[in-house]
């Protein structure tokens, strides 16, 4: 795909975007969850099912406000200001004026979401009188970045934050689609994550586009460069730690005996996804950088080969 060849979101957005055909959403007082239950795995644990089932709500709670306050940092840090320096053409990579009206309405989009979620912190501490904790100030996307950019070139840095942006946005739509069709969940929820996937995926198709373009101009030793960072960057951006941290601060605050908090620290501790090709994300991001042309070069092919699947490891490259 070249710039001519560029399909352009814009029109679909002043047709679709949720800011621009959405009410307003209210939390629904009933006997649903707020949180779904199989993304808390804290909640399904032995020790807590046996132990502490009286403080699942609270947990639930909290897990709503902690993926609230990751959604602002997530659009509001992090999406939003790469693709506003790419609609005022402040980003290293030029883009045609195309692309970055289209980038303007990404922020609109990424601001709107930050509002919306924050209107339903305000619902949800108004219905249940359960304060937050002090939530985390950064999110994995927060440590992933730089921590690639820091192995790179200066001259990189911004490309590097193109594609992390993308592989992020790509991966949010299948966290995002999970949680819109839990049965168990609120039904305003529900409609929130909807909304938030109607609009995502427009980005997805978007970031890959647009990384699709930078990837056919970049030379070859830029795209080795990247490639070799890769690893790095889904090193950091595919680990739980930070929401092991928060299962940990959670615990601290429930009213329970010390050995008690002990067990649920040690079941909490055990669990993990193994950063592989097992992965539960990693289909969607080989997917993207199959589609934004980034595994059509050999030198990914390599850096990556460790997140593959076999059959796809002879024939990505050629």
């Amino acid at each position: 795909m070249n710039a001519a060849d560029y399909q352009a979101i814009a029109n679909d957005w002043e047709r679709r975007a949720t800011i621009r055909t959405r009410p307003r959403r209210l939390l629904e007082d009933d006997d649903k969850l707020i949180y779904p239950l199989c993304r808390q795995p804290l909640v399904l644990c032995g020790t807590f099912l046996e132990h502490c089932p009286q403080w699942r709500d609270f947990v639930l709670v909290q897990s709503f406000y902690k993926f609230i306050n990751d959604v602002v940092i997530f659009e509001t840090e992090i999406v939003d200001k790469t693709a506003r320096s790419i609609a005022k053409n402040q980003f290293s990579v030029p883009f045609p004026l195309a692309c970055r009206v289209d980038a303007m309405t990404v922020v609109v989009d990424e601001d709107y979401h930050a509002l919306v979620a924050l209107d339903f912190l305000q619902q949800t501490v108004a219905m249940t009188g359960i304060q937050p904790l002090e939530p985390p100030r950064e999110i994995e996307l927060s440590r992933a970045l730089p921590a690639a950019q820091a192995q790179a070139p200066a001259r990189l840095r911004d490309a590097i934050a193109l594609i992390g942006v993308a592989i992020a946005e790509n991966t949010v739509t299948h966290d995002v689609a999970a949680f819109s069709k839990d049965a168990s969940v609120k039904a305003s929820i529900r409609g929130l994550m909807a909304d938030h996937l109607f609009d995502e995926g427009r980005h997805a198709r978007f970031w890959t586009r647009l990384v699709r373009l930078y990837w056919q101009t970049a030379s070859n030793d830029d795209r080795d460069s990247i490639a070799q960072v890769l690893p790095i960057f889904l090193a950091h951006y595919l680990t739980n730690d930070l929401h092991k941290s928060f299962d940990l601060h959670l615990i601290e605050h429930l009213d329970i005996s010390a050995s008690l908090r002990g067990a649920l620290r040690d079941e909490a501790a055990a669990l993990a996804f193994p950063i592989t090709r097992q992965h539960p994300l990693m289909g969607n991001i080989l997917s993207f950088l199959q589609h934004s042309g980034l595994l059509q070069t050999p030198s990914v092919v390599q850096a990556l080969d460790a997140y593959l699947p076999v059959s796809r490891r002879a024939t990505c490259g050629d």
